[in-house]
This record gives C-alpha cells, sequence and structure tokens, in this order.
C-alpha cells in the first residue's frame, strides 16, 4: 500500500459527515469513528510492541506480511474493525447521533436502515478499499475481513457478510467512509502487500483475538476520552500511542522478557524453583533438562513418571528453557480440578518470584472460583504497588481475559473453550499462542475430553507453543494420540521402560529414561464395599494409631460413612469430610485444612481420617499411613495409593507396612456396580478389568507396577483365568461391546463439537452451532468441556417473614433490590454447583430475582431458597448442613448421584 501526500491533516478539515459519523455515543457528538480506529490501532501496535519478537516473527509468516512493516499493518486491520459503523442502521440507534448526522447531510431512508450489525458490515464493505489500493489476493482480503469482523464474538460466514452491505443507501454515506478510509490508511501507511494468498486459520483466529482485546482496551472512555483530543491526525494518533501504553501498563501488560537470563544448570534452576538452593535436580529433572538442550522451535515434552518425581518442578525447569529458546511469552498451568489448580497456585507464585527480579509479573488463577481464593485477592490487592514482583490485575481476571496474562494457573477446561465455538474463543487462543502450556495428569480425563485435548495440541502447535504434557503413566494408544496430534509419526515412538520422557522438536523425537525413588511396597487387601464393612475396617485402621485416608465414589456414601463414623469415634480421632458439594467457601477452608493436617509442611494429628470423593486424588500433596477406597479405575486407585508413605515421616508401629485396602477388591466376584453406583461414575468395562486383574494381585510395588497395572488393564491382555462365567462374560462381551460404542461415540462429539485448526477459515465454522460456556446465557446450546448430566450453580438462602438471609441468624436483604458489592461477593462465595437432574430442571425454569440476575457476579446464579433449613421438591428435600455440606434426602440412589 502507498501513502498520498494530499490526504487532509486535520479534523477539522474532514467533510462534516465523515467527521460526525460517531462510534460511541455520548455527550455532544459522542466519541467519532475515525477517532476510535485510531484508538483501537494504537492499542494493537502497542500490545505487539510488547510482545516478543518471536510473536511477531510468527504473525509476520502467517500474514505474508514483511517483518518491518507488520506492527502497523496489523494496527491498521485491526482499527478498520468498526468500520461498518457508517451505515444508516448502525447510526440510527442513537437519536442524538442520527439528528447531527442528519444536520450534516447524511440521510436515514427507511430501505437502508435493514443492516444494523456494524461488525458484519465491516467485513461487507472493507473489501473494495482493501482492493482499490493493491491487496489482490481474494482470499486473503476475505480471511483477514473474517478476523477482524468477529470482535463480538463469533466468526460470521460469507453469507452473512454478504448480506450485510445496506440496501440503496444514499451517496452521502460510502463518500463519508471513502474520507474516513483513506485519512486513517494515510496515518497509518502500512507498507507493501501481502505475499500470501490466503490465511490458515490459527492466523485467522489470532488476528481475530488482537482485534478484540485491542477494541476492550481502545473503547475505555477512562483511557480514551471521547472527543478530537488533538487536531492533527498524527498528533492524535502519537496521542493514543501514549494512552495506549499507559493502559497497558495500569492492566499490568508489560514488556516481555524472559525469566532466565543465564546459562544455570539443572541443579541450580531446581535450587532456585525449590527456593531451597542445598537440593539438587532428581533424575527425571535431570533427564528432561538433557533433552530440552539445544531444542529447536516449538517442542512438545511428554513426562511419564510416578507421583513425588518431581514433575511439576520439571515443567518449571521446562517452561524456564523453552522460553529462552523460542522467546514464549508466558506459562498457563492446566490442572483437572479447580481443587487441583488452587494446589499448585502457590507453588507457581513463588517459582515467579525466585525469577521476576524487578520485572512486576502479572498471575491468574483461572477458574470459576479464582474470585474467592485468598491468595488471589492479595495479589489484586497488591498489583501496582511498588517492589512487589508478582500481583494479580482485575483486568486480566475478568470473563474470557485471564489467559491473555503470560502466566497463569487454572483449569485444563478454561483453555478447552478455546477451540470451542463459544463467544471470543479466539481470545483464549491468541493468549495461549506462544506460551509453554503445561497439561497435568493428562490420563485424567474421558474420551470426549481426550478428543478435546488433542485437537488443542494441533492449535498450539500451529501458533507457535510449547506443551508439556504429565502423567503417572499412559495406555500406549493415548501416548500414540498425543504425539500424532503434535505431527509425531507414531512408527517413530521407541519402546522406553518407565518412567519415561518424550521430545518432540524441530530436529525429531527423542526419549529417555530415569531410575525412579522406590516407594515402599504396599500391601493390597480386599474389603467389602458395603459401608459397614468400610467404616469397621477404618475404625481397626485408626485404633492402630496414625493417619488415614477413605476415598469413595460418590458423595452419598462420603456423607453416610462420615456419620457412621462420627458416632463410633467420638473425641478419639479427628475426622474430616471433603467433596465437592459444600459451598465454595467452605470447600476453600476445608482443602486448606486437609493440607494443614496431611501436607508436608503441616501440623499432622496423632490419629486421624480423612474421607474423601475424588477432589483428593489429584495433585495435592498430601500424606497418610494408610488408606481405603472405593474400587475405581487401575490408573485412580495407582493414583491415590500414590498418597500412601509419601513423604519421609515416622510411622506408628503398627502403619510401617503401607497397607491399601481396596472396597469391592475380593476375587470371588465382580462387585455389584448398580448398588454401588460405582457403574455410573466409571466405565463398567474398565472397572471390570482392573478388579479381575488387581485382585490377583497382593503387593504394591511402585512405581515399577504403574506401567504395568495401566498397560494390562487398558491393553488387550487376556482375563485370568478362574472367573466364573457370570463375570467373564459380562466384563468381554456386555461392557466391552458398551465401552467401544461409548468411546467411538464420545470420539465423535469431541470431533463435531471442536473447531478444526487446519480447516478453511470460512468453512471451519459452517457446522459448528454459535453455543456459550456453562454458567452463562448465550446463543444456541452450552458447549462443554466435559461430558456429563447438565448442572446448576446454587446458592443456598434462608427465607424470613421480613427477607432473604445468607446464614439463618444474618441480616435480611430484599431479593428485589441490587445487592451491594459486598452482600453480591458474600453470595458469590456460597455457591455449589448440582447435576441432578430433576434440580436442574427446576431451577432453570424458575425467576431469578432481580439480586441476581441484575448483579454481574450473581448473574449465572441462582438462589436456593430454604425454608426452615429445606427446600422440598416433590418426594426430593435438600438441606445444606454445616457438616456435610448439600444433603439430598428421601431419595433412591441412582445414575444422577455426583462425586
Amino acid at each position: 500500500m502507498s501513502n498520498s501526500d494530499n490526504y487532509l491533516k486535520r479534523f477539522s478539515e474532514l467533510p462534516d459527515p465523515a467527521r460526525r459519523v460517531w462510534a460511541k455515543s455520548g455527550e455532544e457528538y459522542g466519541h467519532g469513528l475515525l477517532a476510535h480506529l485510531l484508538d483501537v490501532a494504537a492499542v494493537a501496535e502497542t500490545i505487539l510492541m510488547r510482545e516478543p519478537e518471536s510473536t511477531r516473527r510468527w504473525a509476520a509468516q502467517a500474514l505474508g506480511i514483511y517483518l518491518p512493516s507488520l506492527v502497523r499493518w496489523i494496527a491498521f486491520l485491526a482499527g478498520l474493525h468498526d468500520f461498518g459503523k457508517a451505515i444508516p442502521g448502525f447510526q440510527d440507534k442513537w437519536q442524538e447521533g442520527r439528528q447531527a448526522d442528519e444536520a450534516r447531510g447524511l440521510a436515514f431512508p427507511q430501505r437502508s436502515l435493514g443492516v444494523t450489525d456494524h461488525a458484519c458490515a465491516s467485513a461487507a464493505l472493507l473489501g473494495e478499499h482493501l482492493n482499490r489500493q493493491g491487496v489482490e489476493q481474494r482470499y486473503w482480503v476475505l480471511h483477514v475481513l473474517q478476523a477482524i469482523s468477529a470482535h463480538h464474538g463469533y466468526n460470521f460466514s460469507q453469507i452473512e457478510i454478504n448480506r450485510a452491505k445496506p440496501l440503496r443507501e444514499p451517496e452521502a454515506w460510502g463518500a463519508a467512509r471513502n474520507t474516513i478510509f483513506d485519512v486513517f490508511l494515510a496515518v497509518l501507511a502500512p507498507q507493501g502487500v501481502p505475499e500470501v494468498e490466503a490465511l490458515s486459520q490459527p492466523a485467522v483466529q489470532w488476528l481475530a483475538g488482537l482485534t478484540s482485546v485491542a477494541d476492550w482496551i481502545g473503547s475505555n472512555p477512562d483511557w480514551f476520552p471521547p472527543g478530537e483530543r488533538c487536531d492533527l491526525f498524527t498528533d492524535y494518533y502519537a496521542d493514543a500511542l501514549w494512552r495506549a501504553d499507559e493502559a497497558l501498563s495500569a492492566i499490568g501488560w508489560i514488556v516481555n522478557k524472559p525469566l532466565l537470563s543465564d546459562l544455570a544448570d539443572a541443579d541450580q534452576l531446581i535450587g532456585r524453583i525449590l527456593q531451597k538452593p542445598e537440593f539438587g535436580a532428581r533424575p527425571l529433572q535431570r533427564e528432561g533438562d538433557s533433552l530440552l538442550e539445544g531444542v529447536q522451535g516449538p517442542a512438545l515434552l511428554l513426562v511419564e513418571a510416578p507421583m513425588g518425581e518431581g514433575k511439576t518442578e520439571l515443567a518449571f525447569l521446562a517452561h524456564l528453557r523453552l522460553q529462552a529458546a523460542n522467546q514464549h511469552r508466558g506459562l498457563y498451568l492446566a490442572l483437572p480440578t479447580q481443587a487441583t489448580g488452587n494446589a499448585l497456585f502457590q507453588r507457581a507464585i513463588n517459582f515467579l518470584r525466585a525469577f521476576a527480579g524487578e520485572t512486576a509479573l502479572d498471575m491468574q488463577l483461572v477458574h470459576g472460583g479464582a474470585a474467592l481464593n485468598e491468595q488471589v485477592l492479595h495479589l489484586r490487592g497488591i498489583h501496582g504497588a511498588p517492589g512487589e514482583s508478582v500481583t494479580s490485575s482485575s483486568w486480566f481476571s475478568q470473563r474470557r481475559r485471564p489467559l491473555l496474562s503470560r502466566y497463569g494457573v487454572g483449569t485444563v477446561d478454561q483453555a478447552l473453550f478455546a477451540g470451542l465455538n463459544v463467544k471470543h474463543h479466539f481470545v483464549r487462543l491468541w493468549g495461549l499462542g506462544n506460551r509453554v502450556v503445561v497439561l497435568d495428569e493428562v490420563h485424567a480425563y474421558d474420551t470426549y475430553t481426550s478428543g478435546l485435548i488433542t485437537i488443542l495440541l494441533r492449535w498450539l502447535k500451529a501458533m507457535g507453543s510449547s506443551v508439556v504434557l504429565m502423567s503417572a503413566t499412559l495406555p500406549a494408544k493415548r501416548r500414540a494420540d498425543l504425539l500424532r496430534a503434535w505431527d509425531v509419526d507414531v512408527c517413530e515412538i521407541p519402546q522406553l521402560p518407565y518412567p519415561r520422557l518424550l521430545l518432540a522438536d524441530n530436529r525429531g523425537l527423542r526419549g529417555a529414561t530415569c531410575e525412579a525413588r522406590p516407594l515402599p511396597p504396599i500391601n493390597l487387601q480386599a474389603v467389602g464395599e458395603d459401608l459397614d464393612s468400610l467404616s469397621a475396617c477404618a475404625l481397626e485402621c485408626l485404633r492402630l494409631g496414625g493417619c488415614g485416608a477413605l476415598i469413595v465414589n460418590t458423595v452419598d456414601r462420603a456423607q453416610e460413612l462420615y456419620l457412621k463414623l462420627k458416632e463410633q469415634l467420638g473425641s478419639g480421632a479427628k475426622l474430616l469430610l471433603f467433596h465437592a458439594r459444600f459451598p465454595a467457601d467452605q470447600r476453600g477452608e476445608l482443602e486448606r485444612e486437609v493440607l494443614a493436617s496431611f501436607g508436608a509442611d503441616g501440623e499432622r494429628p496423632q490419629r486421624a481420617l480423612l474421607i474423601a470423593t475424588q477432589v483428593a486424588e489429584q495433585s495435592l500433596d498430601i500424606d497418610f499411613d494408610f488408606m481405603l477406597t472405593d474400587l475405581a479405575p487401575v490408573d485412580l486407585i495407582l493414583q491415590r495409593a500414590g498418597r500412601l508413605h509419601r513423604h519421609q515421616r515416622p510411622r506408628p508401629d503398627a502403619h510401617q507396612q503401607a497397607r491399601l485396602f481396596v472396597a469391592g477388591l475380593s476375587e470371588e466376584s465382580l462387585p455389584d456396580l448398580k448398588t454401588t453406583a460405582w457403574g455410573y461414575v466409571y466405565d463398567p468395562y474398565i472397572l471390570g478389568r482392573t478388579w479381575a486383574l488387581l485382585s490377583r494381585e497382593s503387593i504394591l510395588h511402585l512405581p515399577q507396577d504403574i506401567d504395568r497395572l495401566v498397560q494390562t488393564v487398558y491393553g488387550d491382555t487376556e482375563l485370568p483365568a478362574g472367573l466364573s462365567e457370570i463375570d467373564r462374560d459380562f466384563i468381554e462381551i456386555e461392557a466391552y461391546g458398551d465401552y467401544m460404542g461409548k468411546c467411538q461415540a464420545e470420539q465423535m462429539m469431541a470431533t463435531d463439537v471442536a473447531i478444526d485448526p487446519g480447516a478453511e477459515p470460512q468453512l471451519a465454522y459452517s457446522q459448528k452451532l454459535r453455543g456459550y460456556e456453562q454458567g452463562e446465557e448465550g446463543l444456541g446450546l452450552p458447549n462443554s468441556t466435559r461430558l456429563g448430566d447438565d448442572s446448576i450453580t446454587l446458592v443456598p438462602i434462608h427465607e424470613s417473614t421480613d427477607g432473604w438471609r445468607l446464614t439463618p441468624g444474618g441480616s435480611t436483604f430484599d431479593p428485589d433490590k441490587y445487592p451491594s458489592d459486598a452482600l453480591a461477593k458474600a453470595l458469590y462465595a456460597r455457591q455449589i454447583r448440582v447435576s441432578r437432574k430433576a434440580l436442574v430442571k427446576h431451577f432453570q425454569a424458575a425467576t431469578v430475582p432481580p439480586a441476581f440476575s441484575e448483579h454481574p457476579l450473581l448473574r449465572h446464579l441462582v438462589p436456593l431458597p430454604l425454608e426452615h433449613g429445606c427446600f422440598r421438591l416433590d418426594r426430593l428435600w435438600l438441606r445444606v448442613d454445616a457438616e456435610l455440606g448439600l444433603v439430598y434426602e428421601n431419595k433412591d440412589l441412582s445414575s444422577e448421584d455426583e462425586v
């Protein structure tokens, strides 16, 4: 593109129609369209200049633009996002603005008012302008316009774009747009023309993400006050660049700088990561660091190692090496659950503090309960304070923004939404691009979520990111699927003993293995699946002293066992109950108490028992002298067993030998998977194979047995002799058929719902319905990262004659009035997510009062009205118990039981 020397140089020289077309309503003339385009262009330019050079190199190649011209080109394109506001249908939306337009010669005939979507109109109108300036690549133009027009959340189809040009509008509108475009072009002055014929899908969504973010910031009147702040266009743009710089600094969007500035060896780096200089690298960490030496380009590091071998510290170490080699913009650690994310958050903060130096780094906790986390609230409280190396900006914390921050810990779901057709999914993609993304516990997901993870890997590779995958161990097929998603030829996968590491980068695929610290042998014993047998076994173990865990598969079993054992124990031992059906604030307190009682640095009770569901099985660094567990898939049983004798500490005499009691493991017969509800929580086929193969074991030798047992259960190893014909037929015929059908259906569902990074951009969304994330309202259907029953988030409220109360004796509030922020936060903190079908159906149809529907923090929550502490729905009664959490009463055990 070329820049004419004859363009208008001042706002005061603009023809009145072009000058008064508005972009933002407000006093007098609001904010003019040309001024807004320049504001957003300035933000896009400033963002790119704060990003690492590797981001700009990737974008230059992806968009086919000469690198020295890239920043202005991107600013030019992003700034044009609202060009379609210069149409009658949009200008008609603000009465005062329309009157000002009409006074300056812009007419509003009724036939021209049918097109009102300015974003789609931008795509419809800009093509001819770009062609007129020498951009001849038709598909490049179409793809660019698809990207910048998506800034309100979704990609438009070509059919929608074709319909978005106003019909028979007066010529004055076209003349005004021509003037705005010509001036904007002259001010930005992008040089050259693109050198590729079309854009890839990742390039389109990258540009869409940057455009949306630049628009969010450039539309903030606190940073960009409305009006013509300078008369000269060049002065105005310089002022906009200054304001963009101030805005980005205010929200914590710093100039990129790698954490690692020297060539320290693995021992030194691990010592800094742990903040214990006397500690050196463990064998797993040393082998991983050796694989990463001389890494070329974005890489995939796959780590399979037992619990307690330092995988998390290896992930931090890998980030340092990969960021230094590739100039990655940051790190995101993706965990299976909110609890596991919370547990890792402080460790990630300590890691950043060890390497931040004088640079203040932003850190986000990325999940729905982040607003309740005390560590997050503290970091937000010190944001902007001098001398703080790690803070948390409230701007990044808002919906869809946390992944824009360079550093974060959260759930895998937040990353998976980047590949689904939910609102602004491309903003998440932009944040994850050119980044190190760690996916922990990748064995812990069903076929559907695993399918979404493989598609996410394809996106991350295409967008220049590196990935670290971590697992205790993976079935061989799953390992191959993950590597295939990274374009690895699975025929090249080396056969390595466990523990193993694989690294795929531009040099190809390489592997390594190492020694693992042997854990004490675990004595494996069967116990009856009925509650009496479990409680009797737990009582006997507690009588001998020490701290134990009883992990069951449903909340109901956990609550019943807690009541039974509380009555029998009295005050003889500490008893804790931990599951997902507590109000969020109480669950957070319980999580901290669990870590304080059973963690490495906690004050350990002499005798204690934790009764928990799966919330205690992953990523919590806790240690027990003995353990009881319900039958579960073998990898999860081994995960739970990894909490036995995990830490080096004195043990009671009776628990010198680690013992794991598994309910339902008796080799005489397969337990009833329906009356226990286990078959509704886990796949009966995998449970059956786990029972058949594990019931023949008496001693577990970890870590060496981990890989053997997982490959045996998930592979095609024949079942042992001696099984009854009934059990064998159930596992090999009935359950196997259901399992294969379910896996194929879930894989197909994942493929159907996810956006294909390899698709042609305009076709990628043709069969993907626009959806919304669970917990918000929106178009279409909810897009889920996990399968399961629909759920809803409730807030228990105590009804009284004079109003609603948060607690039975608390102050009243009016549900029809807008709540104070303090009350809203207190209500938000009491949320409980439930998935019982009758409840979900009932509350989805319920009328939500203004106190909830009108407050941004509460609008996705639904009050659960309690009368005398209870809520009744037909034969189902609910109550919120201080010790038990949310309790269902007078119900039959069914597949709707929650974990």
